[in-house]
Parts: C-alpha cells; structure tokens; sequence
C-alpha cells in the first residue's frame, strides 16, 4: 500500500511560486470593507495581489482583513479628511491601481435641500475622491490605473440635482486627469442601485419600492450586482487601452 504525503505551503512559498510567474501588484481600495470594494479586493488577492484596503469602521475594517487574508492590510481612513489620507498612503510600495468606491453623502430635491445637503454629494464624493488620487500620486508606480466612482444619474437625472451634477463632476475630473496624469490611466465606473449590504440592510420598505423603479427603468430589467461591479473595476484596473472613459455599468438605464 502507497501513502501519499501532501506538504502545506506557508503563504511566503505561495507568495514566491507566484512571483516567478507574474509580478505581484499592489491596489489600495478605499471602501473595500464591503459590497464592490470588497469584491474587487477579493478578485485581486485570489489572483496573487496584495490589497490595502481602508475603512472608517474598525470592525468591518478587521472583519475584511480576515476574509481576504494575508495578501491584505487593513488601515483606518476618512476620505474626507486629507490628513488621513496622508496617513492611509504613507510608506506604500508603488501602487498598481487605486479604487475609490467609499464614501456617504445626503440627497434632496433641489427646492428641499438644505446648505448641507446640497453640498454633502460634493464633499465627500468629489473632494473625496480628488483628494484621494491627489495625495496617493507619490505611491503609483509609472503604469497604475486609478478608477473614480460615479453613477448613471450623471447621464440621467432622477432629482437631487446636486447628486446629479455632482457625479458628472467626477466623470469629467477623470477625463482631465487622464490627460494630465498620462501614463497613469484613470477611468470611471458609473452605477446605478447595487443588490449589496448597503440596500439589503434597509428596510424592504424602503429597498424593494426603489428596486422595482429601477427594473422598470433598466434594459436589462435587473438590479446590478457586487460580482457586477468589481468586475467592471477590475476590467478598468486591468484593461491597459482604456483612459479617459466612462463605463456605465447600470443595466442600460442610461439608454431609456
């Protein structure tokens, strides 16, 4: 009788064998405690890269850590706040790519919004992300590729003009940081609702009645996905001819 004895690798052999074959690169998503952030840092850490992922909660933060495993490093970050970011990129290899899917904002309709509100879409979501990609520009290796998060109301307007004009802001910041920035390539992913955390964690009440809108509204009569999504981000990271663009990664509901 034959006995076949079957070694454990440490992960620094797994890390090695795959470095023989292609160069291990490193992202850094801001927002990839959950939903698509966490899907595209899944995507890459599967395939042999390592991830800095940032987060404002530290439970979710430790949490994220633990399921990606040790391809992953977790650290503390506001994108509002330009110090943290400072502190979030500090000391990093050269960065691959940098995703920006986090952050959180208030909506209203033009004649409801408070000062607040109405600024709140640009704050954090434009500045957010201005600043992200400005203060991670001594971190990028000369080919990384940097993808901004917008969504189809930027094409589409269904109220809350600020959000509206907000996320058409980023759109074209992306065309004139692919200009400014070359080689560095930066791109757009826009979305519209994603079946994540985010929405599932709402009351039905409130989640179901804005889901059948959007089936109503969509080509594809669907709701996106996270699988969605990261794929998208990783097709943008990866794709080397894309610059410049916008993928609307929304069931063709910018189409109707």
């Amino acid at each position: 009788m034959s006995v076949t004895l079957k070694r454990r690798f440490s992960v620094d052999e797994v890390v090695n064998t795959v470095s023989t074959m292609r160069k291990i690169k490193t992202y850094a998503v801001i927002g990839g405690t959950s939903g698509m952030g966490l899907g595209l840092a899944q995507r890459l850490v599967e395939r042999g890269d390592r991830v800095l992922i940032g987060g404002r909660n530290a439970g979710r933060l430790e949490a994220a850590a633990r399921k990606l495993g040790p391809l992953a490093t977790a650290r503390s970050v506001d994108i509002e706040d330009r110090a943290s970011l400072t502190t979030f990129f500090a000391g990093q290899e050269e960065l691959a790519g940098l995703f920006t899917p986090g952050t959180t904002y208030r909506t209203a309709s033009f004649r409801e919004a408070d000062a607040e509100t109405a600024e709140s879409p640009f704050r954090a979501k434009f500045w957010g992300q201005y600043w992200a990609v400005h203060t991670a520009l001594p971190y990028f290796a000369r080919d990384a590729a940097i993808v901004l998060m917008s969504g189809a109301a930027s094409v589409r307007p269904a109220g809350n003009p600020a959000y509206s004009a907000c996320n058409a802001a980023i759109e074209g910041l992306a065309r004139a940081l692919a200009v400014e920035l070359r080689p560095i390539r930066v791109n757009c992913l826009s979305l519209g609702p994603i079946d994540s955390n985010l929405w599932r964690n709402r009351d039905a009440s409130i989640r179901e009645p804005v889901f059948d809108s959007w089936r109503a509204l969509a080509l594809t009569g669907e709701v996106g996905t996270v699988d969605d999504a990261a794929g998208a981000a990783l097709f943008l990271l990866d794709n080397g001819n894309m610059n410049g663009s916008t993928i609307y990664s929304d069931g063709g509901y910018t189409m109707r």
